[in-house]
């Protein structure tokens, strides 16, 4: 695995990424709880070149780079500068939670960007009636059980066991869950787009059913 840094923003924000693998390019931009290299990556690094950034204000070294952006346009900006860096155009995009909204609007800004796009769990959406988990307003303590559906599994404890819940919230980026109930809004907007569901998993499917979602992806990015 290569590990490297480059710094965007007119070099005021530094943004590390972990690359592993071979085949076509594909970044993958993860959910509120940081970047842990994890089963899953493994498992897409067999048939693609993995890059995974880290969001800015959640590396340890850099927490404060954060500050400098303004929003979520700013971050997307980020983000294009830094595929330009790292000489990746028509890669695959994929994300999860927080991660997946921002691949979403990474690739309507420049769809040049993007081969294709998968999502995991994405956030986006809001509707009153269905309304999302707020994770902020939770009791860090009782955070795994809305997220995994086994908290007490492996996955469960490979995120969250090695620390307190809390210490990896990221406050920055921490939306909430949004489940099932908004996949029609995405393949209602997005052209050409199709649903799976996960069997035995809660909003990280790819922590707890890591073979399993990776052969969905590898599937339908090489289809």
């Amino acid at each position: 695995m290569s590990d490297r840094t480059v710094a965007v923003w007119d070099g005021k924000v530094r943004i590390r990424v972990q690359s592993k693998g071979s085949g076509p390019a594909l970044v993958f931009f993860h959910g509120p709880w940081g970047l842990t290299w994890d089963p899953f990556l493994d498992e897409l690094a067999k048939s693609f070149t993995v890059h995974a950034p880290e969001h800015p204000g959640t590396t340890p070294e850099t927490p404060d780079d954060v500050y400098q952006l303004d929003g979520l346009w700013d971050l997307v900006l980020c983000y294009d500068e830094l595929l330009q860096a790292l000489g990746l155009e028509g890669a695959a995009l994929v994300g999860h939670s927080f991660g997946g909204m921002l691949a979403c609007e990474l690739a309507a800004a420049y769809p040049a960007r993007a081969r294709r796009l998968g999502l995991i769990a994405p956030l986006g959406f809001w509707r009153d009636a269905d309304r999302v988990v707020n994770w902020m307003m939770l009791d860090p303590a009782r955070l795994p059980e809305y997220v995994f559906r086994d908290p007490k599994g492996e996955a469960a404890q490979r995120l969250f066991g090695s620390t307190e819940p809390e210490a990896r919230v990221r406050l920055m980026w921490a939306m909430g869950a949004t489940g099932t109930v908004y996949a029609d809004e995405f393949t209602r907007r997005i052209p050409g787009a199709r649903v799976q569901t996960v069997d035995g998993a809660g909003h990280v499917p790819h922590l707890e059913r890591p073979e399993i979602v990776a052969r969905m992806l590898r599937e339908f990015l090489v289809g």
